[in-house]
């Protein structure tokens, strides 16, 4: 079967807002809080030194525990700048200006959840970011392992560094999900998480980011990095939802690109 020449990286859809600078909310959750979270949860972070300090990065992570999302921008060596739903910024009152300054503390851009289009939209928001010469953070699973094993990255988060030619740093988290397993409504203070970066990857010379097989091997160079980093079992499959019709459940039988 034919591949698509662009792939949809991300099921979000981007804000209309175009990317802004560091404000003083982003400051003091970067100078304030995070030490302090380094303080209370003591992480243990591996390879810090591997992290570009300059230029586009792309951390591209495992994806165990809610918290991964507040891990990664807080425990890095620098800035770094991720996608987040919308309603986190959307709410009203005082817990909406809560959830709102909280979010924008740690570094997150909100988008709106969709498809088609609308991930070609959050593609348009992630360029952006890399194009300013920032850090951003994505998960080539596509959503959280439930069971700890670590699955077949899809091919967005390769697309999107062949084309921008952002290098891409390996993360391993471990523990996260013990910290805060699914369901849990907040963190543990044990057992401590351990933060692992690889050396930056350059994917370039796999092809161009129009070509589906460049894709596909730039996405399997990328897990292969972050499984010698995590040491999770390996699925051997993609992360997906158990299919809901005969559309879906064909959909994921025949063979398409994972996006």
């Amino acid at each position: 079967m034919t591949e698509p020449q662009t792939p949809e990286p991300t099921s979000v859809e981007a804000s209309s807002d175009d990317v802004s600078g560091v404000g003083f909310t982003y400051v003091v959750g970067r100078w304030v809080v995070a030490p302090l979270a380094r303080l209370i949860y003591r992480p243990r972070i591996e390879g810090a030194q591997h992290m570009p300090r300059k230029g586009p990065v792309i951390l591209a992570s495992n994806h165990l525990s809610f918290i991964d999302s507040f891990v990664i921008p807080m425990f890095a060596p620098r800035p770094v700048y991720f996608l987040a739903k919308s309603s986190y910024f959307d709410g009203k009152g005082i817990a909406g200006w809560i959830s709102r300054q909280f979010f924008t503390a740690i570094g997150a851009t909100p988008v709106q959840r969709g498809a088609g289009q609308a991930a070609l939209d959050a593609l348009d928001q992630q360029r952006r970011i890399l194009e300013s010469g920032r850090a951003i953070a994505l998960y080539p699973e596509g959503t959280r392992s439930l069971d700890g094993r670590l699955y077949k990255g899809r091919t967005g988060v390769a697309f999107l560094a062949l084309e921008s030619g952002a290098r891409v740093v390996p993360v391993g988290l471990i523990g996260t999900n013990e910290a805060m397993p699914v369901g849990a409504k907040w963190p543990r203070f044990r057992p401590r998480v351990t933060i692992r970066y690889g050396e930056p990857l350059d994917l370039s010379h796999h092809g161009p980011a129009s070509s589906g097989r460049a894709r596909r091997a730039a996405t399997d160079e990328i897990m292969a990095a972050i499984h010698a980093l995590s040491g999770q079992e390996l699925a051997g499959s993609y992360n997906e939802a158990p299919a809901q019709n005969p559309v879906e459940r064909l959909r994921q039988v025949l063979p398409h690109e994972r996006r």
